[in-house]
């Protein structure tokens, strides 16, 4: 209990001056008001808040798309690599075997590639990551990449889809790799800002939900000549010969076109996966295709459908 002297005002001090101001707790939080304060973890998720306010505006227009993609590709590599620093500073350098704290420090190196990064996270810190996020990873920086030196010119609902994936990723990265391991004072920092991106992911997968649904109607049908779209990455491509639309995104994909992205898209280590047709004599059989039907099969493009594997005339390289 404090005496009278002990709680009147002491020599220098006004009434108003001896009472110190509750500061609240956000203002503690943020620093100095002048002060750039944005940890890696905390600048990722950020990056993301801006990424769902993009997306999930009422009129997500080609402007919004293009910095949900630049946005969301920041978010990717900031955040990947932050888990890397918590291993090792030297494992985001482009070699670590020549990295130097000093130049780690003065941020002075060239870092990793996020394709770097995914396999350093999978081989050496021993988190997972699926093929298929591996894969809209590799996406959005193809996106990303597009945007900055040529322009992006794929449909907007195409982009905004694989940003979905890509988003759901992150949000899930976060959860189990970087927010468990934040003091209390940085979980509580980034608190607001993970609900505002939940929030926003729930918008955009409900989205595609809602589109997927609006389309089963138009697929009935059409299952066993409907794919995978290498634009928007959903099972509604229906094959049509010289020329295969996609329902969900709206894009238009002739069969050579096609088959050049399967040939990209399909792994060195597992040969060609690009066959001939015995019905048509076309090179245009992927083979092992997904069909929406739930089935794999080889599937030519040229000759919409698909062909008993006996049927492919010589074995896979």
């Amino acid at each position: 209990m404090l005496t009278p002297d002990q709680s009147a005002p002491q020599s220098g001090e006004t009434p108003d001056t001896s009472r110190q101001r509750k500061i609240p707790l956000d203002e503690l939080l943020a620093g100095p008001p002048d002060q750039l304060d944005y940890p890696p973890v905390r600048n990722g998720v950020d990056y993301l808040v801006s990424v769902v306010d993009h997306l999930t505006n009422d009129r997500v227009d080609p402007r919004g798309i293009k910095y949900a993609v630049l946005h969301l590709q920041a978010a990717a590599e900031v955040l990947l690599k932050a888990r890397l620093v918590r291993e090792h500073w030297s494992l985001v350098f482009e070699d670590p075997g020549r990295a130097s704290e000093r130049d780690f420090r003065s941020a002075s190196f060239k870092s990793c590639t996020i394709g770097e990064a995914v396999t350093r996270l999978r081989n050496i810190v021993g988190v997972t990551i699926t093929d298929a996020e591996e894969r809209a990873l590799n996406a959005l920086a193809r996106d990303r990449n597009a945007l900055q030196h040529y322009g992006l010119t794929h449909n907007a609902r195409a982009v905004e889809a694989r940003a979905g994936s890509v988003l759901d990723f992150l949000v899930r990265f976060l959860d189990d790799v970087l927010l468990p391991k934040l003091t209390f004072g940085e979980a509580l920092a980034v608190q607001t800002d993970m609900d505002r991106v939940r929030d926003g992911l729930t918008g955009v997968q409900t989205y595609i939900t809602q589109r997927l649904r609006r389309l089963r109607g138009e697929l009935r049908g059409l299952e066993d000549r409907t794919v995978a779209c290498p634009h928007c990455e959903q099972m509604t491509l229906v094959a049509e010969g010289r020329m295969n639309r996609c329902l969900f995104c709206g894009a238009a994909v002739t069969t050579k076109d096609m088959m050049v992205y399967i040939f990209l898209g399909s792994p060195e280590e597992d040969g060609s996966i690009i066959d001939s047709c015995p019905r048509c004599g076309q090179d245009t059989v992927m083979l092992d295709t997904e069909l929406a039907t739930g089935d794999r099969a080889p599937f030519c493009f040229n000759c919409p459908g698909a062909l008993p594997p006996a049927d492919i005339p010589r074995e896979r390289p």
